[in-house]
């Protein structure tokens, strides 16, 4: 890990190591984790043999003026669960935050769908508490929908972009946008991730599992979680897998179950198709964007894999399937 003089100095401080128990001088040894476009990860591990995380924000996709803390709340608020990491302490002066490593292996679609199921209603149960600072959408499909409009305006004013494309992206969005978006009166609200991709899982068969990564959590409908992780632009992207009608109401029923009474989710039947819709048109639009952004002259391709999916989802086949069977049909019908 590459730090500035300043977090180095910071990371031998009594403010971060008193937090932690430790005494002014502790040495800690930092080993890389993982690294997205607004965070930085690594593991150390306390004298104690604990393995922790220590997690540094570098920018906010929520346009946040504390990100980490924000997250830091969001852990805290889902403690209680069990199946996301304990946050040990947050630092909001240095964008950084402390918090349990946790064990697993990534989510796999063939075999894993009841753990996941299980781990969503268990987090979905938590009850949303008083002092919960989280940002609750008045209507969130209808704020998906805005934000789809943003990202595919920069495809739309592109001159290289593909007019078969374009008319099906402005048919996907006109389509859904004329659906009944109204958020009923008294659907229940929980926190949800928002971002429920199969690396976001962390996977023990025959043990606790969890989910991970909260940087952008929400106060929403448990739809938004289900409908974004079932969806095939969640579902390929790291992976090539597309879930069929079956297995998607497999996977409904046993989170119905995993709930086992402690919320209603009659609602959730009729919810999940309108999230497919928009959650699909969120993974289209943002890829258009994305995909003019790589195609810039004399920009290097960061990551081959990303942009090969990129191209995928922006393939007339690829959005004709959307159109087909996730905006004109309800996959909970079959």
């Amino acid at each position: 890990m590459i730090y500035t003089e300043q977090f180095q100095n910071y990371l031998h401080s009594e403010a971060f190591l008193a937090p932690l128990g430790l005494s002014r001088g502790t040495q800690l040894d930092f080993s890389p984790l993982g690294r997205g476009e607004y965070n930085t990860n690594c593991t150390f591990t306390h004298p104690n043999g604990q393995k922790l995380v220590l997690r540094i924000n570098t920018g906010s996709q929520m346009h946040l003026d504390d990100q980490i803390g924000y997250e830091f709340s969001a852990l805290k608020n889902l403690e209680p669960s069990g199946r996301t990491p304990k946050a040990l302490f947050c630092d909001s002066s240095m964008n950084c935050l402390v918090m349990e490593h946790l064990p697993g292996r990534p989510l796999q679609y063939e075999t894993d769908l009841p753990a996941a199921a299980e781990i969503f209603a268990d987090i979905h149960a938590l009850p949303i508490p008083a002092d919960c600072r989280l940002l609750e959408p008045k209507n969130p499909l209808v704020a998906i929908i805005d934000e789809c409009r943003q990202m595919v305006s920069h495809y739309y004013s592109w001159e290289e972009s593909d007019p078969t494309v374009r008319n099906l992206l402005e048919t996907l969005e006109k389509e859904i946008s004329a659906k009944d978006l109204s958020a009923p009166e008294g659907i229940r609200k929980c926190i949800v991730n928002t971002e429920v991709n199969s690396g976001n899982f962390l996977i023990n068969p025959g043990a606790q599992s969890y989910l991970i990564d909260w940087e952008k959590p929400l106060i929403s409908e448990p739809a938004q979680d289900l409908g974004h992780f079932l969806v095939p632009t969640t579902t390929f992207w790291k992976t090539d897998v597309i879930l069929t009608p079956e297995e998607i109401q497999h996977f409904v029923s046993c989170y119905r179950q995993a709930v086992s009474g402690r919320f209603e989710t009659e609602s959730l039947m009729e919810r999940l198709p309108l999230y497919f819709t928009v959650t699909c048109l969120r993974g289209v639009t943002w890829c258009a964007m994305a995909y003019r952004e790589y195609s810039q002259p004399g920009r290097a391709i960061a990551n081959a894999d990303t942009y090969q999916k990129l191209q995928a989802y922006l393939q007339p086949d690829f959005l004709e399937n959307l159109l087909k069977n996730y905006v004109r049909r309800d996959f909970l019908k079959g």
